[in-house]
């Protein structure tokens, strides 16, 4: 048997897939000959088989695994041990008596894949006996970007892992991470002391993924189509992500009050209120997670539906990695952003006071220009992470509704006369009031009433103003003092369209209304390829797939495990589509394993068989 025959039979026996994707077997191959490696792989692409599958096949050895998230790595050592993998942990949240445990377990070399925070290795490490260091396989440095300081997320402690490659030169390095520009990765390699490693880069896309953003939204108007948009993902999972720990609270009630289940989460809940959350969204009896970014890295859930950004990110690497918590199934799944002038205010705020203040500005813009961008987004996406991508994706806004461009010179007039008039001393807000005709104390008190601008542009809503004007701004009208209260200054070119010097173009605003999109036929087309036998011809029942999600979380409640760690959502459209009734024919299904074909096959087959029973009368 070969190498990569051994690999596929693991793959099939313990995951219930029948083929690596992308770069994986390249991936494990090269360390498999002991090659060190930085992996760069979408959230939901398979990271985590590149270092489980090398783990798996070592006769003797096992892999170690640095994680930074507990919540993660007691996730997906739930999920290994549901395949029959012999996975365990060594973490604060343990026993001393547990860890001790797991210790003697490695000794007796019955376990494959050891789960451990960078703090406890480089703790634990010295007190290991030769018989356990000599079997270690390999070292995989999970979210590596927490190495780097020119990472998002950067951790200190992960800087003395380069230590272990000095300790253990023969055992490959393994590194993974979703987002990591050059710099970034550069770093990674050289704090990890692996000059050499093999860079291996997988395409970012997530196709799955429709792109939306919604430009000039506030108040109201914002909460109304957050609303809509949960609306059509009814009894689907989903996470909205807000700037700041009060707007997840206040988001969660308000959603509550209309009869939304929702909770918020953030870093100055208790740890036990936070787990209760995060445990009920995993069991799928919370379907709304209203959080900071401090949500969602910390687990693996595979049904999230959904992700909505009420306010911007501060870069586009963080924008990528929290989109990529929906749709990690491969099933078709919708991000929503909303972008308006108040969130590049506070966004502008924070860099400034950040350590990196240009390298955070400059990431600042660049997100900035993704949200203004009347290209196709995911083109824009693709790019910034250096991946060639040269064609619409046709599951975006911008592809789907391409903007009308008009001459909006006279709207910039009106705007840049406002501005002039205030003598350069009225933030975005208030010329867009003085543009309304706005009758607030604040501008009666300041003369705004009196002048010839004021009420100029009472025709147009503030969410169009603000949308013009957030476009105005970008093509170089004006820019904002930020450290004059925000204040706007007109430009040179500026001057020049006010004096009818020169002519602009903006992309007419249109009402966003949230309605649901059709599934591609490339989605379609992903639901069917599930199986080895899969017909394109035949057709999911979707009340069957239903009576199969109950099957699945009565099964997942009494094992006290998330209901995706039984079967994903995708599995579940597979016996939707193939209705199996017989062990053999379960046990050919997408992601049926093993050991989960003997442990489920007669709750689900009989289900099926009852269900076609019914249809039969």
């Amino acid at each position: 048997m070969t190498r990569e025959e051994k690999a596929l039979m693991v793959l099939r026996s313990c995951y219930g897939y029948d083929s690596f994707r992308g770069q994986q077997w390249d991936i494990i191959n090269h360390t498999l000959d002991g090659g060190d490696s930085i992996v760069l792989m979408p959230t939901g692409g398979g990271k985590s088989l590149c270092y489980q599958i090398p783990g798996l096949m070592s006769d003797q050895g096992f892999a170690i695994v640095i994680s930074p998230l507990l919540a993660l790595m007691n996730d997906q050592i739930d999920a290994l041990q549901q395949n029959g993998v012999p996975a365990l942990a060594l973490n604060s949240e343990k026993s001393e008596t547990e860890n001790r445990q797991t210790v003697n377990l490695l000794m007796m070399g019955k376990v494959k894949l050891l789960y451990i925070s960078p703090e406890k290795l480089l703790s634990e490490i010295d007190r290991w006996s030769s018989a356990i260091t000599e079997r270690i396989c390999l070292i995989a440095v999970d979210e590596a970007h927490c190495i780097s300081q020119w990472g998002h997320d950067f951790r200190p402690e992960y800087t003395q892992l380069g230590s272990l490659k000095q300790r253990f030169p023969d055992v490959p390095v393994m590194a993974l991470t979703a987002t990591a520009d050059r710099i970034t990765r550069d770093d990674i390699a050289k704090q990890l002391h692996i000059p050499d490693a093999r860079l291996f880069i997988s395409s970012f896309d997530r196709p799955n993924i429709s792109l939306n953003v919604v430009q000039g939204s506030t108040g109201r108007v914002k909460f109304r189509q957050i609303v809509q948009f949960i609306n059509l993902h009814r009894g689907e999972s989903g996470i909205i992500y807000c700037l700041r720990r009060k707007d997840t609270e206040k988001m969660a009630d308000e959603l509550t009050r209309l009869g939304i289940k929702a909770e918020p989460f953030h870093a100055a809940m208790s740890v036990k209120e936070k787990m209760r959350i995060q445990r009920d969204f995993i069991n799928d009896d919370l379907k709304v997670v209203c959080a900071t970014i401090a949500f969602g890295m910390g687990i693996d859930k595979s049904n999230v539906r959904y992700v909505i950004h009420s306010n911007m990110p501060r870069n586009i690497e963080s924008y990528y990695q929290e989109i990529g918590r929906a749709g990690r199934d491969g099933l078709p799944a919708d991000a929503l952003l909303f972008y308006n002038y108040g969130d590049m205010v506070t966004l502008q705020h924070f860099a400034q006071q950040s350590g990196q203040v240009q390298i955070n500005m400059d990431k600042l813009r660049q997100m900035q220009q993704f949200a203004e961008s009347g290209v196709c987004r995911r083109r824009i996406l693709l790019n910034y992470f250096n991946e060639r991508f040269d064609h619409d994706c046709h599951n975006c806004d911008v592809c789907d509704n391409p903007p009308e461009r008009f001459d909006g010179s006279r709207l910039a007039q009106m705007a840049l006369s406002a501005i002039k008039r205030t003598g350069e001393q009225a933030a975005m807000y208030t010329v867009t009031d003085i543009l309304r005709g706005s009758n607030k104390s604040e501008l009666i008190e300041k003369g705004y009433d009196k002048l010839k601008t004021f009420g100029v542009g009472h025709d147009l809503g503030y969410a169009e103003w603000n949308a013009y004007l957030l476009q105005m701004l970008q093509l170089g009208l004006f820019e904002v003092a930020y450290d004059e209260n925000n204040h706007l200054k007109v430009t040179e070119f500026g001057n020049e369209v006010l004096y009818g010097h020169r002519t602009i173009e903006l992309n007419r605003y249109e009402r966003r209304d949230i309605k649901k999109k059709a599934p591609r036929q490339a989605d379609q087309a992903a639901i069917h390829d599930l199986t080895f036998s899969t017909s394109p011809s035949k057709q999911m029942d979707k009340a069957l797939f239903e009576k199969l999600r109950d099957v699945r979380k009565a099964i997942a409640t009494a094992s006290h495990i998330a209901p995706y760690m039984v079967f994903s959502d995708k599995s579940l459209q597979a016996m939707a589509t193939e209705k199996p009734t017989t062990q053999a024919e379960f046990g050919i299904l997408y992601g049926v394993g093993k050991m989960k074909c003997q442990r489920y096959w007669i709750p689900f087959t009989t289900a099926i068989r009852d269900h076609l029973s019914s249809l039969n009368g």
